[in-house]
């Protein structure tokens, strides 16, 4: 890994006065996997939307590589290189599985067969080559967890979002999943930063762990470090669920 892919600095945001997120700042090294975790309402989807420009910081910076890109909108974001998942999985209704995916393929191949081709490459490898032609509404909860991977992985970012992509998953399922994240990234280096709230996901994939609450970061370090620390033992893990 060389160097800072994501930086986050003295990120802040309100809403009408309301503080969502106060003074939170990390990075994530070039190739690394990091997590991003906290009690609900802490303020995780409101910095994934500063970082993918959904919401303009009211402090703070975000930079990929060196280079700004709070401020820009999401569609430059994503041309910077940042791809995102969301928590809520909605894909484009009436449209199929291979579909979908051929729109998101479609930001770096403008010529149709060649994002078909690549939409082809990456469901084989997410083990959707089999319902590509499906509606994209009549997939099973995990398929659909897949689908969205499927679309943020098809504009080929530099730096992948996850929101939840394992909550309502089966542990099996979880398992898949999580292997196939690891391989993603041993394979091609691809920067991961995800919001996760089932820890053995965060405790097998993670390098590093960011914990906020209520809008603040009170940790940050290892997984093992993350599981002994106070603060979070208090607002979040509980002593039975790192036992």
């Amino acid at each position: 890994m060389s160097g800072a892919r994501l930086e986050v600095s003295g990120l802040g945001k309100n809403f009408r006065g309301l503080r969502a997120v106060h003074d939170v700042s990390f990075t994530v090294p070039a190739g690394a996997i990091h997590a991003l975790i906290g009690p609900n309402g802490a303020g995780k989807t409101t910095i994934f939307n500063m970082i993918a420009g959904v919401h303009v910081p009211t402090v703070g910076t975000v930079s990929l590589d060196g280079r700004t890109i709070s401020g820009l909108r999401p569609d430059k974001v994503c041309d910077a290189g940042v791809g995102r998942t969301f928590q809520i999985v909605r894909p484009f209704r009436g449209l199929s599985v291979l579909e979908n995916v051929t729109i998101g393929a479609l930001h770096r191949r403008p010529k149709l067969g060649e994002a078909r081709g690549a939409a082809e490459a990456i469901l084989q490898r997410l083990g959707l080559a089999d319902r590509r032609h499906h509606p994209a509404e009549s997939l099973t909860l995990p398929d659909r967890k897949r689908l969205e991977v499927a679309r943020a992985l098809a504009t080929e970012p530099k730096l992948l979002l996850l929101d939840e992509v394992m909550a309502g998953l089966r542990p099996t399922e979880v398992d898949v999943m999580v292997g196939f994240l690891r391989e993603l990234n041993a394979e091609t280096g691809l920067t991961i930063l995800l919001i996760e709230h089932v820890m053995r996901a965060v405790m097998a994939l993670a390098a590093h762990v960011v914990v906020v609450s209520y809008g603040d970061k009170i940790a940050e370090g290892t997984p093992a470090e993350i599981t002994r620390h106070q603060a979070v033992l208090d607002v979040y893990l509980g002593e039975e669920e790192v036992a």
